[in-house]
């Protein structure tokens, strides 16, 4: 039996971009292209319309952009489509946002045709995929459980604080070294303290929980 192939809705401002994207997803009978958009209500339309797989979708389109879609579906979502952000730029705490309300997978147009497709062929079997990698487990109570952040965010120490902030803006330990006068080894000291004490394992996770539990918010100021 021939599995059915993975249903897409491509959404990008430019025709001929989704022109090349329609010829390149069906290419390969792994992949339905059922609907194109150069809006976010038209992109909504569809995905309610065609109940897709996929909804592939650029950050800069008219109306509000690609998150205002995002947007729409992380409140009223659409049962079994998962959507990849497809775009040109997006920075460390837009790609932090664009998780916690429901984004499967980012990546950015210079990728290469066969990481696109292999990003596509995860998200539609469940997985995360951010940047060049998939993220198998990545747990789901970090991106959606209720955010207790006062009672998290007092955990933290003022410096520990900068540090998170540091880590959501992308920087590594040596930058966060270099900014704020500590050694390497100090960063990582402070570092293994806030995963303990969040209970997080890793940088993405630290990330994630900072967005979804406005760790930031309110932060006093480094004197």
């Amino acid at each position: 039996m021939i599995p059915r192939p993975i249903r897409i809705v491509v959404a990008d401002e430019q025709s001929i971009f989704r022109s090349g994207l329609r010829l390149l997803l069906e290419s390969d009978a792994a992949f339905q292209v059922v609907g194109e958009a150069a809006a976010p209500d038209a992109a909504l339309a569809l995905v309610r319309q065609h109940h897709p797989d996929l909804l592939l979708l650029d950050l800069v389109m008219p109306d509000g952009g690609g998150m205002a879609a995002v947007r729409e579906l992380a409140k009223d979502p659409v049962p079994g489509t998962r959507t990849v952000i497809l775009t040109a730029a997006i920075d460390r705490p837009e790609q932090m946002i664009a998780i916690q309300l429901g984004v499967r997978g980012i990546l950015t147009k210079d990728v290469s045709a066969e990481m696109l497709l292999k990003c596509i062929r995860c998200v539609a079997a469940g997985e995360y995929w951010l940047g060049h990698q998939t993220v198998s487990d990545l747990v789901d109570a970090i991106v959606l459980k209720p955010a207790d952040h006062r009672s998290s965010r007092v955990t933290l120490t003022p410096r520990e604080l900068d540090i998170v902030a540091a880590i959501v803006d992308g920087a590594s330990n040596r930058e966060i070294a270099d900014q704020f006068g500590l050694s390497p080894q100090t960063v990582k000291n402070h570092l293994s303290s806030i995963f303990d004490k969040l209970g997080v394992s890793n940088r993405l996770e630290l990330a994630l929980y900072a967005v979804n539990h406005r760790l930031l918010a309110e932060r006093p100021p480094t004197r």
